[in-house]
């Protein structure tokens, strides 16, 4: 049986992607203790079946209930859209009917209805978020008047992992997806980034994105609606250890990790690596 004291709040993703949700968490509450796991072994996760992103996501969420985490941020949208009611409604109450598990793309989607004008929303994302029509099947049942249109953006978070975002490639292949996005609904007016690793394509996003057109990270509206959530669940909120502290656990090369992990967070950080599965 998994003990009820206290730990730091655990943050999974597939990659390093999952870092820029961490990183605006950690502005907004950084008094709490915080633990990210990154799958980097086996990433990325945005082409890969259900059942596969499902085993890999539960590996996962097992290992920081194992380090103490009582409540666990699924910081990736693939993980998100595929895995997340599955380890909701099959996994926690068979194994851990005390804690909790949540994703980033519900927080986004709630913020969106005040974001946009035009009531057209567009939604640049891996194959497989794309794929599973998360985010069009929840901006329905908060948002009914809204229209989403979606594109697979699948070489978008390699190129950032291989640090070429500043590249004239990386700069043609956005242009290229957002020119798609476009022109499948010209009356789009916000464009949610549904992929962790996007952000730091900003600079080509930004040149490439009509004017009038607003670019939506996804941040920030977790971090507000992680504020909230703990605010309605102070039984929760107790069982998180408070020391502003952040460690980092890593499937592949703990040093490759340190490297890359710099490009999304711009400092040094403390890693180990760890099995699953």
């Amino acid at each position: 049986m998994l003990s009820q004291s206290p730990g730091p709040i655990g943050i999974f993703d597939s990659g390093y992607g999952g870092l820029t949700i961490l990183h605006g968490i950690r502005q907004l509450l950084p008094q709490y203790d915080y633990l990210y796991l990154g799958d980097n072994a086996r990433a990325p996760y945005g082409s890969r079946s259900f059942e596969v992103v499902y085993q890999f996501t539960r590996q996962a969420v097992l290992r920081l209930f194992e380090r103490g985490c009582q409540l666990v941020i699924l910081g990736c949208n693939t993980a998100s859209a595929k895995a997340l009611r599955t380890i909701q409604q099959r996994v926690l109450p068979e194994v851990a009917p005390n804690r909790r598990v949540l994703g980033i793309i519900r927080p986004t989607v709630e913020a969106i209805g005040n974001l946009t004008q035009t009531r057209h929303v567009g939604i640049l994302a891996t194959e497989g978020t794309i794929r599973s029509q998360s985010y069009n099947l929840e901006i329905a049942k908060f948002h009914p008047d809204i229209t989403v249109s979606g594109v697979a953006c699948p070489l978008w978070a390699a190129i950032v992992e291989a640090n070429e975002a500043d590249s004239p490639g990386a700069d043609y292949f956005v242009g290229k997806r957002i020119d798609q996005l476009m022109r499948k609904d010209p009356l789009i007016d916000a464009i949610i980034l549904g992929c962790t690793h996007y952000p730091l394509l900003m600079p080509s996003i930004v040149r490439h994105v009509p004017p009038g057109v607003r670019i939506v990270p996804q941040g920030q509206y977790v971090a507000d609606s992680l504020k909230d959530y703990l605010s309605r669940h102070a039984e929760l909120e107790k069982l998180i250890t408070r020391k502003g502290t952040c460690h980092y656990l890593t499937t592949e090369n703990p040093d490759r990790f340190k490297e890359s992990a710099q490009l999304f967070i711009h400092e040094q950080v403390n890693v180990e690596k760890t099995e699953l599965g």
